[in-house]
């Protein structure tokens, strides 16, 4: 059973930083590509950044490109959202993602929010 837990996630002044840390377990963490997404509510979950198994980042959504870092550490079966520069409308909750086949895995959500 592969279980994907968030942490992280806070309150944060405009401009601020953090970073979002994803714990996995249950899975060949080291072949698999790792996601970040978002969601907020009334709006469909919204792909953050992808890194494959070896640490290449696949892509950034154009709205964090440059602020966030998408990072793994297969040793410890962790991938990190570094967040720097957030802005109100990086409010959302948060979710660590994979996919293993025909099957998707999410966790449960770490939330993010971004206010005076």
């Amino acid at each position: 059973q592969v279980q994907l837990v968030e942490s992280g996630g806070g309150l944060v002044r405009p401009g601020g930083s953090l970073r979002l840390s994803c714990a996995a377990s249950g899975c060949t963490f080291s072949t698999s590509v790792m996601n970040w997404y978002r969601q907020t509510p009334g709006k469909e979950r919204e792909l953050v950044a992808a890194i494959n198994s070896v640490g290449y980042v696949i892509n950034y959504a154009d709205s964090v490109k440059v602020r966030f870092t998408i990072s793994r550490d297969n040793a410890k079966n962790a991938v990190y959202l570094q967040m720097n520069s957030l802005k109100p409308e990086d409010t959302a909750m948060y979710y660590c993602n994979t996919k293993r086949g025909p099957y998707t895995y999410w966790g449960q959500g770490t939330q993010v929010t971004v206010s005076p």
